[in-house]
Parts: C-alpha cells; structure tokens; sequence
C-alpha cells in the first residue's frame, strides 16, 4: 500500500473518531441555581409613628416695649428667670413725668377753685334775678361762666390722668406669668416710646408645637381631637433626633381654613412642661401613633431599587423569579409596610437578591419567618 493511501485511511479513521466524539458529548447547560433566602408575606397589625416637623412655640409670648421716653433707671429681675405677673423689670426715669404731673394737679386745683367761684356767682344771681334785683345780662353771663369753669375741670382732671398714666408707664412690669429673656438694654440706655424692644416674655408651661398637615388629613385629626385621651396616653409624642420627649400632647386647635396655596392646614399641640426642658423655637419630630389592620409587611433588605422605584423578586412554581414593582410605605423598624404589588401568602427573596435577574433559577436553601 502506497504512502498516500495510508494518509489518506489515517486522516479518514481521524475524522470518524472526533465526529463520533463530538455525537456523545451532552449538551450545554445554563448557569446553576441560585441559593436564596425565601420570605412568605403575610398580613399583620402594624403599629408605627407617622412623623410631622413640629416648631415648639409658647403660649404666651410679648415684647417688651416702653410706652415713654426716656433713660433705664433700674432693672428688676435677673435674665433667663421665671417672672410673675405683676413684677417689676425696668424703671425709666420719670423725672420730667412726675414734674408735669405736680403741674397737673396745680391747674386742677386752680380750675376747681375757679369753678367754685363761678358756682357762688350763678347760684347768687339767680336769687337776685327771682327778685328782678340784677339784670338778665349778668345772669347769663354768670351761667356760661359756670359751664365753663365746669369744662376746664373735666379738662384738668383729664391732663392729671393722663400725665399720671405717663408716670406708671416708667415702670414696666411682667404682664403673665412666664420666663424673661435677655435684655436689649442696660441700665442708663435711652430708649423711645413704642421703638425700643427691651425684651421678651413668654410662657413655658403648658407649651405648644406646630405642625402643617396635608388636607387629606384633616377627618383623622378631627376625629383624633375628639377622642379622649388617657393622662399617660402617648398618641402624639415630640422627638428631637433619637431623644423623645416623655410626656405626651394633645390637640388644641385646628386652624379655621386650609391654605388655597399649599392645600395644608396647620394646627397645635399642648404638651406639659414642668421641668422647662422645651424652649420656645425648638424644632423637633411630631410622631403621631398610627395602627393598620391588615398590613402588608417584608424585609427591607428584599428591596431593590432602579431609578427611584422599588422591586423586589417573588418566586413562581417552576423554581424562577419574576421582578415585582411595589409601592412602598412606612419603613418600621427592618421592615416596610407595602401599599401596592404583592399579597398575603406569596413568596419573595430576601437574601441572595444580588444575584438574581430576571428569570433566573433558584435553589432555596432556607426560609425566613417573621
């Protein structure tokens, strides 16, 4: 046999070999299972806080201003003090008021000694008149006198009062109950009538918050208002960051209208403030207790999110998982209440999420329970 018959039987045996090779090799196969975490929604009563931003604010509050010109004199009190109606906290010089009211109590002296005069001229010429002793003319004369010596008393009388108001107004007192700032002004500052801020008062205890609310809202505020609430009952609770404030409030007002602009309406809280710990200007958290029957809650760490919306991956009977858009809730805790896309009794991944896509396989490999 030739040299070229034998390549040719070597190449041919070659051939059938990898051929047959190739017929016996299986089949490719796609990416294994993943090994996934599985969580069994269900419905539960979810008991959570609804937050507000709230701004704590007095009760009560004035500024103090002078209704006198004048220089401070004296200051009564000592800044940052609880002050009681009543109290005095500044003096103004009242000098040049109490002046001018020594000057007003001589004119009235002068007018009443005028109007005595003139009440003994009328009532003798109207003795004489009665006898055609004296003529009309004098009588006449003598009765204007007499209303106007009347007139100029009313008038006398009227300039002691109001000077005399202009001498109690250099001492300015606490007009509530409450606690005093710092002062503007120190002792020897000149300070005018209805234009200087001295200080500012206000009350501390009770205290009240603010909130603005949406007006879908205001039927559950309402009805939250009416209810009677027990002493310790902690429905509305203020929290400046992770600190929560131990005694609870309660609603005051609800303002007459709701805003056109905003379509919010805002409202007012009263909490007890004994120990003064709440400062007027203070911003906090309103949290508001809030119960939902028959809440639908998961994980939160079985949340994806893509371009600002939520999905998490449910499982189906052939062992794949399908991408599920969700509508999410309040978050309580680990877990968020979620409003829309999944029900009571499916099944979602809660670990192993990272590597999923859509359809993939799954081998689960344990089940959480709530």
């Amino acid at each position: 046999m030739s040299v070229k018959a034998n390549f040719l039987i070597t190449l041919t045996l070659v051939l059938f070999g990898t051929a047959c090779g190739t017929k016996n090799q299986p089949a490719s196969q796609g990416p294994p299972p993943v090994n996934v975490t599985v969580y069994t929604v269900a419905e539960t009563t979810a008991v959570f806080y609804d937050e507000y931003p709230a701004v704590v604010r007095a009760l009560n509050e004035v500024e103090l201003r002078p209704q006198v010109n004048g220089y401070i004199t004296a200051i009564h009190f000592t800044e940052g003090e609880r002050v009681k109606k009543g109290d005095r906290l500044y003096s103004i010089d009242q000098q040049q008021y109490e002046a001018a009211y020594q000057q007003a109590l001589a004119n009235l002296a002068v007018t009443e000694a005028n109007f005595t005069k003139a009440q003994k001229d009328v009532e003798r010429y109207r003795e004489l008149s009665k006898n055609d002793a004296i003529a009309r003319q004098q009588v006449d004369n003598a009765e204007a006198a007499y209303e106007a010596a009347s007139k100029q008393v009313e008038a006398a009388k009227a300039t002691v009062r109001s000077v005399q108001t202009n001498v109690r107004y250099t001492t300015i007192t606490a007009p509530f109950d409450g606690t005093i700032g710092i002062s503007n002004v120190r002792l020897g500052a000149a300070v005018s009538a209805g234009q200087t801020l001295l200080n500012t008062i206000s009350s501390d205890d009770p205290i009240v918050a603010e909130i603005t609310v949406d007006q879908r809202e205001i039927f559950r505020f309402s009805e939250l208002q009416s209810q009677k609430q027990a002493k310790q009952d902690s429905t509305f609770r203020l929290a400046f960051g992770k600190e929560v404030y131990p005694h609870p409030g309660k609603i005051s007002i609800i303002d007459r209208a709701v805003d056109a602009n905003t379509g919010s309406i805002r409202m007012r809280l009263v909490f007890p403030n004994t120990g003064h710990a709440l400062r007027p200007g203070m911003s906090g958290q309103l949290r508001v207790l809030s119960t939902r029957a028959r809440a639908v809650t998961i994980p939160y760490k079985a949340i994806t999110e893509q371009l600002g919306e939520f999905f998490v991956y449910a499982t189906s009977e052939d062992n794949k998982v399908t991408q599920r858009k969700i509508k999410l809730g309040k978050q309580i805790g680990t877990e968020v209440i979620v409003q829309e896309g999944l029900m009571a009794g499916e099944q979602i991944v809660v670990e192993g999420v990272q590597n999923l896509r859509e359809g993939s396989t799954i081998q689960v490999a344990s089940t959480e329970k709530k």
